[in-house]
């Protein structure tokens, strides 16, 4: 456009409406539903119920508040200064969608975001979507050596899975790649003193763990008992999880690892178990070990 006018023609036909920004759909192709609304579906058929996921979502909360406070995470969290905004010239030390002030009754206030009338997934119980980095510095063992660095921790296993998504929930492909990734690492998961899962929701935790502690579930895979017949819950993210730090994608498994590898240093522990779901029905199983 040329002319004034011409330029002003050109916004012919356009509302207040077409100003307002998209929000990101993630919506998985296969199903044509968002991994909120597969997780409110999962939730009712596997009958999780509100309460369940407000408690994890709040001792998520918690134990991510108590973890800053007690100065676990220092050395694992990159200080970030910021250059401008309202912040300009501060240090961001810490995750920022925390809420220590949150409570069970106030998560219990929040609507559903994903079936508005009947559900139970909410932004309380859900993991936020945020921005964020990770990193891991992985090599041969041989390098290591010719470098002198001491490790973390080692890889002694992993190994992934895909699933039917007409025939089993989105989120729920680490129940299938968890019993390989084991059978790798010549361990039953009840030998494993910490385990590190990704939270996407808290309905998909609880899902995640009631398959873990299923006899049905287990035959259904020819295992010879379930996964884990009973998990216990202070071994599992014991520094939080993404509910509380968030979900940055692409992130979320590097900080998982990460926060896995700095654990077993802190407790003098040899081996731990992370778990991480993903769209598209992937799961995600590793084993490390000091």
């Amino acid at each position: 456009a040329k002319s004034l006018g011409a330029k002003l023609s050109a916004f012919k036909g356009l509302s207040l409406a077409d100003a307002k920004p998209e929000a990101p759909g993630i919506v998985e192709p296969t199903l044509g539903k968002s991994m909120g609304q597969c997780a409110e579906l999962m939730a009712k058929e596997m009958g999780i119920s509100r309460k369940d996921q407000d408690a994890w979502a709040y001792e998520s909360h918690r134990r991510s508040h108590a973890a800053y406070e007690a100065c676990r995470l220092r050395g694992e969290v990159a200080p970030m200064h910021l250059a401008a905004g309202p912040a300009a010239g501060s240090t961001l030390e810490r995750d920022t969608d925390i809420r220590p002030d949150t409570s069970p009754e106030k998560l219990a206030k929040l609507r559903p975001v994903f079936d508005r009338s009947h559900g139970s997934v909410t932004a309380g119980n859900a993991s936020p979507l945020t921005d964020g980095a990770a990193a891991v510095l992985l090599m041969s063992e041989e390098r290591v050596r010719a470098l002198g660095i001491e490790p973390l921790a080692y890889l002694r296993s992993y190994a992934m899975a895909a699933i039917d998504l007409q025939q089993e929930h989105l989120l729920l492909g680490p129940v299938y790649s968890a019993p390989v990734a084991l059978e790798r690492a010549g361990l039953s998961l009840s030998e494993i003193p910490h385990i590190e899962m990704h939270e996407a929701f808290a309905a998909q935790v609880l899902a995640t763990l009631q398959r873990f502690e299923s006899r049905d579930f287990a035959d259904k895979l020819g295992l010879s008992g379930p996964i884990l017949r009973s998990v216990d819950r202070e071994a599992l993210n014991p520094n939080g999880g993404s509910i509380a730090v968030g979900h940055p994608f692409g992130a979320t498994g590097a900080r998982v690892v990460s926060q896995c590898a700095h654990e077993l240093q802190r407790q003098d522990l040899e081996t731990g178990f992370i778990s991480v779901c993903a769209g598209g029905g992937h799961g995600f199983s590793m084993v490390l070990e000091r």
